[in-house]
């Protein structure tokens, strides 16, 4: 006769720190979401940056709930989303860093379409009209319909985020056919 354990369900914090461990594994590419609310520029880090749709263009991001970037983020009506090059490191802390001042110098930024500030040097970036915003779980789903997109620089390799860093990316084989 064999006896079935049940283990008692985990704490939910440890749950949360599990899954966080877990996702650690997955690396993800990093960029920068930028707006203009009230003439001032606002942006933060991301690397839950996605395409959604082709038809119509649609990207979206999710940023945490207890932000303090939101708080004047979701005022925007548009946004961009610049796509960071490997040896950009430093742009991605500095607009990761609470309380700093993310446009201040060395930052190199000018006003674009919508009134969104673009960042210099970086490989690629989508400016989007706010499409959806919906609170799913403990972050916010940001939906963006791109109206311009400027490719800058196609040869820089992308910056990306594994377990708690930034690297880069060597491919394993050449360029695949398209």
């Amino acid at each position: 006769m064999s006896t079935a354990q049940s283990a008692s369900p985990p704490h939910p914090s440890s749950e949360a720190a599990r899954f966080r461990a877990t996702l650690r594994h997955h690396p993800a590419g990093v960029v920068v979401i930028t707006a203009g609310v009230d003439g001032r520029p606002v942006g933060l880090t991301a690397t839950s940056f996605t395409s959604v749709s082709l038809d119509p263009p649609l990207v979206a991001f999710y940023v945490a709930e207890t932000s303090s970037t939101w708080t004047t983020l979701h005022l925007a009506g548009a946004f961009a989303v610049h796509l960071l090059a490997e040896d950009q490191t430093d742009l991605a802390a500095r607009f990761a860093r609470s309380g700093a001042d993310r446009f201040a110098p060395p930052t190199s930024w000018r006003p674009g379409p919508e009134e969104v500030p673009l960042l210099d040097g970086v490989s690629a970036s989508l400016v989007c009209r706010r499409f959806d915003t919906r609170l799913i779980g403990d972050h916010w789903l940001v939906v963006g319909e791109v109206t311009h997109t400027l490719v800058l620089d196609d040869l820089r390799p992308p910056l990306l985020y594994h377990r708690g860093a930034f690297g880069g990316f060597v491919p394993l084989h050449g360029p695949n056919p398209a």
